[in-house]
């Protein structure tokens, strides 16, 4: 049950309450006054979009608030729409929430009937649907719909594998190119900067031998080297001290050049040389071999040892594929099997319920004024979803008056016809599950008798479960237990729309103006107020 529902900024509605009582809510006001904004708002809060410009210029974002009262506990839902971005914010119990959860809590909620109602009716995949519904057993639906989606998910596999399969053995001859090519020169992840690591290493170590034999070759020279000249100019250097003390800081300076000089000489002679022992030319020609393959295949070196493991999977692919598809035919013929019982399990339901159906519905059709004759029937349509496996669709068919033939719903009814045939289907489809029902406006295009008998429905249907009527006619107005009026007003330059409740004078006055006011609309008024 919908026991409160709050509407702010959005469209007309400035800030709008409305607090519902069980059994039957009348919304009355002129043509125009706002009524389609608060079904739009209950719409737009069980799971419809708007748009960010049903958000009052005066405000940043609309609010809608609602309580339900469902298995004795609250349901609290709110959701905002931004007037910037039009994007909204869904909260069940103050969490945020998505869309997706509250379109599952919708149907157990409320049930909208409208004249959009009225015009989804006259759709034969509606219909079908609306039908289903009546089956005692609804795990049948549940089941046929999980075997075919599994079906189809299966049929998508076996496409994909086909399609593999064919791209790969069109590319098959390719492919055994390129696994040869790579196989004659069998490369390795990071080879290629292992050799160019080595050839450098190569080249580093015969400069460093180089350089140290050519330091040694300094230091000793053919005949006479820098060591032997060292010591030559030390004890030239001496003799000049002994002659003249002057040179005694030069003496000792040359000393000091020739004891660097043997220090030097002796880490060079033990000095570890890196081995220079590498094959170069081996080196260069595993190089080059790599080269080659790059250019052949167009690609660096890391990739094509990645190429190779993805062609060795794709060669081991074609060869094994034979039994993948072997698999998935066996699975395949699993899954029609079972389909085609879950077919002949809900085929033979809705067989059984649409005549269960028509005999229900030609009794509270003929309670809502149409001929007592009236017939309705259920055609069914074998629809294939599997080649050889058939669906039987349903599609509403009726009779209203005697001597036609059955003729399609959406041929032959009017827009009175069809608001009392989606009244009983209602009725019919609200006995066991009892959400809150919306009606906008059901009664359009009828009147005199008729009305009376859908007024008598809507009140049966009140006494089970909470109803909200939209109406225009002061005959249903009358039933409500709980009536509002909605009201349109300009205030400094400003359209807004008010909710107001009525009670004892208040209803009178409205359900006077209803029945076209002056002294014989309170004379109805009067009336239907004494009933």
């Amino acid at each position: 049950m919908l026991e409160f529902l709050r509407i702010q900024n959005l469209a007309l509605i400035e800030d709008l309450e409305l607090e519902f009582a069980g059994g039957l809510n009348v919304l009355t006001g002129e043509t125009g006054a706002g009524k389609s904004f608060i079904l739009r708002a209950v719409n737009f809060l069980l799971g419809d979009k708007l748009n960010a410009d049903m958000v009052r210029d005066t405000a940043a974002k609309a609010q809608v608030d609602a309580i339900f009262i469902q298995d004795g506990e609250e349901l609290v839902i709110r959701r905002e729409l931004s007037g910037d971005t039009g994007r909204s914010r869904l909260f069940i119990n103050d969490a945020l929430s998505s869309q997706g959860a509250v379109l599952e809590l919708r149907e157990r909620l409320v049930w909208h009937t409208s004249q959009q109602g009225q015009q989804r009716l006259l759709s034969p995949a509606y219909q079908a649907r609306l039908i289903d519904r009546f089956l005692p057993e609804q795990d049948v639906i549940t089941h046929k719909d999980q075997l075919l989606s599994a079906m189809r998910e299966l049929l998508l596999q076996k496409q994909e594998l086909d399609d593999r399969v064919r791209t790969l053995s069109d590319r098959r001859e390719i492919l055994e190119f390129q696994a040869a090519e790579i196989q004659k020169v069998d490369p390795h992840p990071g080879e290629e900067d292992e050799l160019q690591a080595r050839k450098n290493g190569h080249k580093n170590a015969a400069r460093t031998i180089q350089a140290v034999e050519e330091a040694l070759g300094a230091l000793h020279g053919q005949g006479e080297g820098m060591l032997d000249q060292a010591a030559t100019l030390v004890r030239a250097m001496q003799t000049l001290t002994a002659h003249e003390e002057r040179w005694a800081d030069e003496a000792s300076a040359c000393e000091d050049f020739r004891q660097r000089l043997l220090d030097l000489d002796v880490q060079l002679r033990s000095y570890d040389l890196p081995d220079g022992d590498y094959d170069l030319e081996k080196v260069e020609s595993r190089l080059f071999e790599l080269a080659q393959l790059k250019r052949k295949l167009n690609r660096s070196l890391d990739e094509i040892v990645n190429l190779r493991q993805e062609i060795e999977e794709n060669l081991s692919f074609l060869d094994s594929c034979a039994l993948d598809s072997k698999a998935l035919e066996r699975r395949e013929a699993e899954l029609a099997s079972g389909l085609g019982k879950a077919l002949e399990t809900l085929n033979n339901a809705r067989q059984k319920t649409a005549l269960e159906l028509c005999i229900n519905m030609a009794r509270d059709l003929a309670g809502l004024g149409f001929d007592p004759s009236v017939e309705v029937r259920i055609a069914f349509t074998p629809v294939e979803i599997y080649p050889g496996l058939f669906e039987d669709r349903a599609r509403l068919l009726w009779v209203p008056n005697p001597g036609q033939a059955p003729q399609p719903l959406d041929k032959i009814a009017s827009g009175g016809e069809l608001s009392r045939f989606l009244l009983a289907l209602v009725g019919l489809m609200t006995r066991e599950s009892l959400p809150t029902l919306i009606f906008d406006e059901v009664d359009s295009g009828i009147g005199g008798l008729t009305l009376n008998a859908v007024g008598q429905r809507i009140q049966a249907l009140a006494d089970q479960q909470q109803v909200i009527l939209i109406t225009h006619w002061p005959q249903l107005a009358a039933k409500a237990a709980r009536h509002f009026n909605i009201s349109k007003a300009v205030g400094n330059g400003t359209t807004s729309v008010s909710c107001n409740r009525l009670a004892d004078k208040e209803i009178f006055s409205e359900l006077s103006r209803m029945a076209g006011g002056g002294q014989q609309g309170d004379v109805l008024a009067h009336e239907l107020l004494q009933g």
